[in-house]
């Protein structure tokens, strides 16, 4: 090892207290040691649909760190809708640090039937499947057991499974609110049917939904005032696929509502889409631009401020339509501008933006909302709306706007881990 020049004057004595300085930083430290034989760090990028307790719990042969700054192994979970009503988990496994080039992608399912006791451990399972190729390059791998148990009926000779239902799932739904005290009462009943068929050429979903709300008052002079609202809606959606990027389809409907002065509403509108990137990415990332040319057919409760009791009208509508969700956070945007065919006077622009992205280690931006441009409220009463009615929003109100916006910052310090699960004085079990 050289000697340093302002040493080389030195005596004897200080160049070998030098030497030994030099040699003793030179080898690895305590520290370093410790930190190669420590549990590889994981940060689990789940926003909705995991249980993180049970997760931290399940598997206690990791760090879970809060940061992803911190990870050696940051998970990225998304999940989709499949053609029975399941759920589709990919989890994409990405390697930081000393795993830089080690990625991997890990998609499971768990059906519609499965509880959210068995749908958290579905997941967690995927994730123990995953994280075994980062924990086999780590010290104390020797402690990783493997063990698979074969599905029954499996193997040469097994029978192809039928369906009798023919891939079509039906979904019914029924709720019903009630709330009130001395002076007051609300009632609301909804309900809805419906019926799917997914396969990779074809999407198929009818539905019908309906609801009902009532409210009633009685003042300090002993007078009353009840209110009454309704509603439904038959809806229809096939589309055919045309490979990775296209598709075309229809959509058409039947519906009446108080609250828009419609006593009925027919629609038919055939559509096409381009998705820029490939359907088969859609959990990560889909940039989709589908246009639509319509038709539908009015009957109203009340003469409109137009001086219409029926009417046809064709109108014609663009949406593009951006969602991804990547390691630095999520971004989800939909503009859609829609138009009459005969009067483009006559028209709605309408923005949804959803960001929610980390800006740097510890600190997260969340923005979110709608603003809608109004331009075509063929259906508005011509005699308006009483207080009432606009009190309780039984009506709607003529309007060149609307809009709700949310925005929301958060900042985390301190520690890195985030292992221990103590659930006294706090969470229901599963939360």
């Amino acid at each position: 090892m050289p000697i340093p020049l302002f040493l080389q004057g030195a005596g004897p004595a200080w160049r070998a207290v030098a030497f030994l300085a030099a040699t003793l930083l030179a080898l690895p430290s305590e520290t370093d040691a410790q930190d190669a034989a420590r549990p590889i760090r994981l940060f689990l990028d789940c926003k909705y649909e995991c249980d993180m307790a049970f997760t931290r719990t399940e598997i206690p042969w990791v760090d879970h760190v809060r940061d992803r700054a911190d990870a050696d192994v940051h998970v990225l979970v998304t999940t989709r809708s499949t053609a029975a009503n399941a759920r589709e988990f990919t989890l994409t496994f990405i390697g930081l640090k000393e795993f830089a080039s080690l990625s991997d992608t890990i998609v499971t399912v768990s059906p519609e039937s499965d509880s959210q006791d068995r749908r958290r451990r579905v997941v967690t399972e995927a994730l123990k499947r995953g994280l075994v190729r980062y924990v086999a390059r780590r010290p104390g791998s020797e402690r990783l057991t493997i063990t698979y148990a074969a599905p029954a009926g499996t193997g040469a000779g097994a029978a192809p499974a039928r369906d009798k239902w023919n891939l079509w799932v039906f979904r019914t739904r029924a709720n019903t609110y009630l709330n009130g005290e001395e002076s007051s009462r609300s009632i609301n009943v909804n309900g809805s049917v419906s019926a799917n068929r997914i396969s990779p050429a074809w999407k198929a979903n009818v539905s019908l939904d309906g609801n009902y709300g009532e409210n009633n008052f009685t003042f300090q002079d002993g007078t009353k005032f009840n209110s009454y609202s309704h509603g439904y809606g038959i809806r229809e959606l096939l589309v055919k696929s045309l490979g990775p990027h296209w598709s075309a389809g229809q959509r058409s409907s039947i519906s009446a509502s108080t609250y828009q002065n419609m006593k009925l509403a027919f629609r038919f509108a055939p559509a096409v889409e381009y998705n820029i990137y490939p359907y088969s990415e859609s959990t990560r990332r889909q940039l989709r631009l589908q246009y639509a040319v319509g038709a539908t057919h009015y009957r109203y409760e009340d003469t409109t401020i137009f001086e219409k009791i029926r009417e046809t009208r064709g109108d014609h509508s663009l949406l593009a339509s951006l969602d991804t969700r990547q390691p630095w956070g999520s971004v989800s945007i939909a503009l859609e501008g829609r138009a009459l065919l005969d009067d483009p006077k006559k028209n709605q622009l309408q923005l949804n933006p959803e960001f929610d992205v980390r800006l740097f280690r510890g600190l997260s931006l969340n923005l979110f909302g709608y603003v809608s441009l109004l331009r075509d409220q063929l259906y508005l009463a011509k005699g308006g709306a009483t207080d009432e009615e606009v009190l309780l929003r039984r009506r709607q109100l003529a309007t060149s706007y609307q809009y709700f916006v949310g925005a929301g910052l958060s900042y985390t310090f301190g520690s890195i881990y985030n292992n221990v699960v103590n659930p006294r004085f706090g969470n229901s079990a599963g939360n």
